[in-house]
C-alpha cells in the first residue's frame, strides 16, 4: 500500500445509481479486491430506518463503515454525512480514501455539493469520482418516469452528474436495446463513458483515483449548482417500510409469502431486501429484489 501523504486531501468516490442497480454488488467487489492495495472507509446510506447493506459487506475485510440511515443523504441527513466525514478525518491514518453508496433515492448534486460549499469539507477532502449503476433492464422505464411538478427524476439527475457509468445486468437485455439505453444515458450526459458489466464486475482500477471529476462541467449543465438554498423535493409517493421481528421463520410459508409478494405486488416494488433467520437452519436466509425480479439464498452468516 502506497502511504498517503497527510497534507494531501483524501479522495472520496461516490457511487449512486436506483434502487437495485448493484451499487452494494460494486461496492463488496471493490472491497475483495487485492489489486489495488487501497484501504477505504465506508459511509453507507439507507432510506429506511434499518440498515441492511452494512451486515452483508464481507466480515473479511477490515473497513470503517458509516452508516447514515432513516432518510436521504441528500437532503435530511445531509449533515450527518458532513459530521461524519468529519469524525473520519481523525482516523485519516487508517485509510487511503472513502467511498460514498448513497441510497438509491439520493440526488448526488447536494452530495457533490457538500465538497464545495462546506469550507472544512473542501479543505480535507477531493471528490475524485461520480460512479452512478444503471440497471440495463429497469433504467429505460426510470429515465422515462414523470415526477409531480417541481420533483425531480432521481435517475435522471445520477445519469446527469456521472463520470463513469456502469451498464450492469447485461444479461437481462439484448443488443438492441442495449445500444438504445447508451444513447439515451448519452444524450443526458455526452462527456461520461459506459462501461458494460454483469454483476457490477469491474476492476477497481477504472473507479479509483481516477481523478474524473470536473467542478465545470457540472456548472456548465446547472449553473446554480452551488447554490446551497436550491429548493430539493423528492416524490411523496415512494416510501420505504421496515421491520425487526425476534424468532425464526418457517421455510415452506416464507416460500409461499415471497411468492405473493412477487405476484401481486412486485410491479410495484423499487426495492426490498433482508435477512431472515429461517427454523431448523443456523444459517442466514439473504433476499433481495427489484419489481418481479427476486433472488434469495442461505449465506454463511449465522
Amino acid at each position: 500500500m502506497t502511504k498517503r501523504k497527510m497534507a494531501t486531501k483524501i479522495p472520496v468516490t461516490v457511487l449512486t445509481g436506483f434502487l437495485g442497480s448493484g451499487k452494494t454488488t460494486l461496492l463488496n467487489r471493490i472491497l475483495n479486491d487485492a489489486t489495488h492495495g487501497m484501504k477505504f472507509a465506508v459511509i453507507e446510506n439507507e432510506f429506511g430506518e434499518i440498515g441492511v447493506d452494512e451486515k452483508i459487506l464481507p466480515e473479511t475485510v477490515d473497513e470503517e463503515v458509516i452508516e447514515v440511515m432513516n432518510g436521504c443523504i441528500c437532503c435530511t441527513v445531509r449533515g450527518d454525512l458532513v459530521e461524519a466525514l468529519k469524525r473520519l478525518h481523525k482516523r485519516v491514518d487508517k485509510f487511503d480514501g472513502i467511498i460514498i453508496e448513497t441510497t438509491g433515492l439520493a440526488d448526488p448534486a447536494p452530495v457533490v455539493q457538500t465538497f464545495f460549499v462546506d469550507e472544512t469539507i473542501r479543505d480535507l477532502y477531493s471528490l475524485d469520482s461520480v460512479i452512478t449503476v444503471v440497471d440495463a433492464k429497469e433504467i429505460l422505464t426510470r429515465l422515462a418516469e414523470e415526477k409531480p411538478e417541481g420533483v425531480e427524476n432521481e435517475s435522471v439527475e445520477q445519469v446527469c452528474f456521472a463520470d463513469k457509468i456502469l451498464l450492469n445486468k447485461i444479461d437481462l437485455a439484448n443488443e438492441a436495446t442495449l445500444i438504445k439505453i447508451e444513447a439515451e444515458l448519452r444524450k443526458l450526459n455526452p462527456t461520461m463513458s459506459i462501461t458494460r458489466c454483469l454483476h457490477a464486475k469491474v476492476s477497481p482500477k477504472e473507479l479509483l483515483n481516477i481523478q474524473a471529476f470536473e467542478l465545470k462541467r457540472v456548472l456548465d449543465f446547472e449553473p446554480d449548482f452551488l447554490d446551497e438554498d436550491a429548493e430539493h423535493e423528492h416524490d411523496s409517493t415512494v416510501s420505504s417500510v421496515s421491520c425487526r421481528i425476534k424468532g425464526n421463520v418457517n421455510q415452506a410459508m416464507l416460500s409461499k409469502w415471497i411468492g405473493r409478494l412477487i405476484q401481486e405486488d412486485g410491479a410495484n416494488l423499487y426495492r426490498y431486501k433482508g435477512i431472515l433467520a429461517i427454523k431448523g437452519v443456523d444459517e442466514k436466509f439473504i433476499f433481495q429484489g427489484v419489481g418481479m425480479l427476486f433472488n434469495g439464498n442461505i449465506s454463511d452468516m449465522k
